[in-house]
C-alpha cells in the first residue's frame, strides 16, 4: 500500500520538473505590431526580424508580423502600450518620434514613452528632405525666397515628415505647406508621383535601400536639399546638413538646442518595444535574442539582400535615450508646442 503514494510522488514530481524546465516561449506566437503599411521601412525590419529572431529564443516559438498602420504609428503605440499583455507574446515596431507628441501634449497620446520596454533598433535614422527636381526649389535658400511653399506630405504629426519641416522653419526660415493623414510610405510615393506633394523628409537609410526612390534618383526625378546628420552621409556628400545650414544663417542658441533634441530620436532607430510591465527575465530573453538576431549570418544575409545596413542599438541603450527625451525642461517643451502643433 505505501508504494502507489511514493510511484505517485515520483511520477508527479517529475511531471512538475519537466514543466518546470520546459521554455516559456515553447508552442507560443510572438506577434510584431508594425505601425505601418506594408512595404514600409519599419515593415521590412520587424519581417526580417521575425524570420530569422526565433530561433535565438529559447523554445523557438511561431514569429510573425501584424500591421496596424495610422496616424504614424501612434494607433499602434497605444495597442501596444494599452491593448497587449505583458506576456511577451507582443512587440511594437513604432516611430521613433511620438515622443514629441507626448512632450507637446497631443490628446491622442494614451502611453509614457519612458514606460515601454525597449529591445533594441536594427539601425539608426538621420533624415533628409528631398525635393521634386522639375520644381522651382533648387537649395533651402530657394524655399526661404518662395512666395508659395512647397507641399509636402506626412502621416501625422510626430513623424520626420511633419518634424524635419518644422525644423527647418524655426532654424534656416524656410517654410512648408506639410499635408497630413496618409497611411503610410506608399500612398505618400503615390502622391509624389501624381504632383499633389513635392517634398518629403525621410529616413537616409530607406531613401538610399528601396523603391521607388532608387529609380527616382536613377532619372533624376528628385533632389535632396538637406540632410540632419552631424556629418554629411558619404551617399550624399554634396548636400548640406542641418547644422552646416544653422551656421550659414546664424541661428540662435535656443533653437540650435531644440533641434539637437528633436533630432536625437534618430539614435533611437527603428525601435522595437513591449508593453510596460514585461517581467525582466522575459525582457531579457526578447533583448538578448534581438541582440543575437543582429549578428547572425543569415539575418545579415536578407540585410544585405535588401540593400539595407545594419546599425544597431540594443535595448538597454535605447532605454536611458527613451527616458531622457521625454525629461525636457518647460521651456523646451513650450518651445516644442510653438513650433510642432498642427
Amino acid at each position: 500500500m505505501r508504494k502507489l503514494p511514493l510511484a505517485l510522488t515520483s511520477f508527479l514530481l517529475a511531471i512538475g520538473s519537466a514543466v518546470a524546465q520546459t521554455p516559456y516561449y515553447q508552442g507560443k506566437t510572438v506577434t510584431i505590431i508594425v505601425g505601418y503599411q506594408a512595404g514600409d521601412g519599419y515593415d521590412i525590419w520587424a519581417r526580417l526580424l521575425a524570420a530569422h529572431m526565433a530561433k535565438h529564443i529559447p523554445g523557438n516559438p511561431s514569429m510573425i508580423v501584424q500591421n496596424m498602420p495610422g496616424a504614424g504609428s501612434m494607433i499602434a503605440a497605444n495597442y501596444v502600450y494599452n491593448v497587449s499583455k505583458p506576456d511577451g507574446l507582443t512587440l511594437g515596431s513604432i516611430g521613433p518620434s511620438l515622443y514629441l507628441d507626448q512632450l507637446v501634449g497631443k490628446k491622442e497620446v494614451h502611453f509614457d514613452w519612458a514606460k515601454f520596454g525597449w529591445i533594441g533598433s536594427p539601425e539608426n535614422t538621420p533624415w533628409l528632405l528631398y525635393m521634386k527636381s522639375d520644381t522651382p526649389y533648387k537649395s533651402i535658400e530657394d524655399v526661404r525666397k518662395a512666395s508659395q511653399p512647397p507641399k509636402c506630405s506626412a502621416t501625422g504629426t510626430g513623424t520626420s515628415g511633419h518634424f524635419i519641416p518644422k525644423l527647418l522653419e524655426e532654424a534656416l526660415g524656410a517654410k512648408f505647406n506639410v499635408v497630413m493623414g496618409y497611411q503610410g510610405g506608399a500612398e505618400q510615393d503615390l502622391a509624389f508621383e501624381r504632383g499633389e506633394v513635392v517634398c518629403r523628409a525621410l529616413s537616409i537609410p530607406t531613401f538610399f535601400a528601396r523603391e521607388p526612390f532608387n529609380t527616382w534618383r536613377k532619372n533624376k526625378l528628385v533632389r535632396v536639399l538637406v540632410q540632419t546628420g552631424r556629418k554629411r552621409d558619404p551617399r550624399a556628400p554634396d548636400v548640406p546638413t542641418i547644422h552646416e545650414l544653422m551656421n550659414e544663417y546664424k541661428t540662435s542658441a535656443g533653437t540650435r538646442s531644440l533641434v539637437s533634441t528633436v533630432l536625437a530620436s534618430g539614435d533611437l532607430g527603428r525601435p522595437f518595444v513591449v508593453p510596460p510591465g514585461l517581467p525582466a527575465d522575459r525582457l531579457k530573453i526578447l533583448r538578448d535574442a534581438f541582440q543575437k538576431t543582429m549578428s547572425d549570418p543569415a539575418f545579415l544575409a536578407d540585410v544585405k539582400n535588401r540593400k539595407f545596413e545594419t546599425d544597431p542599438n540594443t535595448g538597454e541603450e535605447l532605454e536611458p535615450i527613451a527616458k531622457s527625451a521625454v525629461a525636457q525642461p518647460r521651456e523646451v517643451v513650450e518651445h516644442m508646442k510653438k513650433i510642432l502643433g498642427e
